[in-house]
């Protein structure tokens, strides 16, 4: 489950327009449930002591990458649970997407994303990055086989990901969004 997020990691370190900050869903103890009252889930304050980095982290970022596995023709509970608990720091952000899966390469999980990401005001871009079958593209330790078509994708990811992150910040900073 971390072999694709173990590839691309370098890559984006590696491009000085980013600076990383990894949240791993797994080492993050999710409350169970939501607030009784939604209006909660906009206070920051209000959430649980082990969101408190997350949510800061989100709220600092001009962009976010997802990376994320297929279950089921969709995204997996956990990062819809996390992004339910991370109500507005998602709002006029830029969110790329890296997906991978079955015969499909995580495309429906990407697209499962696009809906819920809209109606929390971010823009996933339309460029991503898949991998059908990843069991069988990369090897025993971790390395890509076939590295050059997700290498490409990947870079084409994150210079699309820099221009929305840029014009979504500067429309942040000139107006503010109703």
């Amino acid at each position: 489950a971390t072999t694709v997020p173990q590839w691309f990691l370098p890559l984006v370190s590696q491009d000085s327009r980013y600076k990383v900050e990894l949240i791993d869903l797994a080492d993050i103890d999710l409350p169970a449930a939501l607030p009784g009252n939604p209006a909660d889930l906009a206070d920051p304050d209000k959430r649980p002591p082990q969101l408190q980095q997350t949510s800061s982290s989100l709220s600092r970022a001009d962009a976010i990458i997802v990376v994320t596995p297929e279950y089921n023709h969709g995204l997996p509970a956990v990062l819809k649970h996390f992004i339910d608990w991370h109500f507005i720091e998602w709002q006029t952000k830029p969110v790329a997407a890296i997906a991978y899966g079955g015969l499909g390469g995580g495309i429906r999980a990407i697209e499962n994303l696009r809906l819920v990401l809209a109606e929390l005001h971010a823009t996933v871009i339309r460029d991503a990055v898949t991998f059908n079958s990843p069991w069988q593209l990369f090897s025993e330790d971790g390395t890509l086989e076939e590295h050059e078509g997700p290498t490409q994708a990947a870079a084409i990811l994150l210079d699309r990901l820099a221009w929305w992150a840029t014009t979504l910040r500067r429309g942040r900073d000139t107006a503010e969004y109703m």
